[in-house]
């Protein structure tokens, strides 16, 4: 296929996603608090969490996708995962997070920019179990910087900024 095709089919995205849970760390290493509702600002990404991207601003949010978590479920054994033990702020269902990478996309008032995958880290092992680590490869969810600040909430819907040319 040549390159326009592909674009215009990667700024195509018809599906719409859902904010299924918002997860903040208030301290390093705490478990993250499960809240109904969060502030997301250019600043450090999620008001409140201790990360607050001040390693990168490529990093300022991380989010992963709800079928996920049941096929990481599934791969190791479990009815189900907790979100928080995956250490990501935001879980949505209904819209494929890969697709996201490199893309603009709102989500509740905010706007986001994907910005790379979120590998797992070694923590998963403790978290998850054995094999934990291995059974969150490819399915640990997106990175994104904040473009606009807003608020979001459970419930708020998740879809692709398209940019017109």
């Amino acid at each position: 296929m040549e390159k326009g095709v592909i674009k215009k089919l990667m700024q195509s995205m018809p599906q719409v996603g859902t904010i299924n849970w918002i997860g903040l760390r208030p301290e390093r290493k705490s478990p993250l608090q499960s809240v109904k509702s969060a502030l997301v600002n250019t600043e450090n990404g999620l008001t409140g969490d201790h990360f607050n991207g001040k390693y990168s601003d490529k990093r300022q949010v991380t989010l992963i996708q709800k079928e996920h978590l049941a096929t990481v479920a599934s791969i190791l054994g479990k009815e189900t995962v907790d979100p928080g033990h995956t250490r990501r702020n935001i879980v949505v269902s209904g819209i494929n997070l890969l697709a996201l990478k490199d893309q603009k996309f709102q989500i509740g008032q905010a706007i986001l920019e994907g910005t790379g995958y979120c590998h797992p880290c070694s923590q998963m092992e403790t978290n998850l179990g054995e094999g934990g680590y291995n059974a969150m490869r490819g399915h640990g969810g997106i990175t994104a910087r904040v473009i606009q600040e807003g608020a979001i909430k459970i419930g708020d819907e998740v879809r692709l900024v398209v940019e017109e040319n």
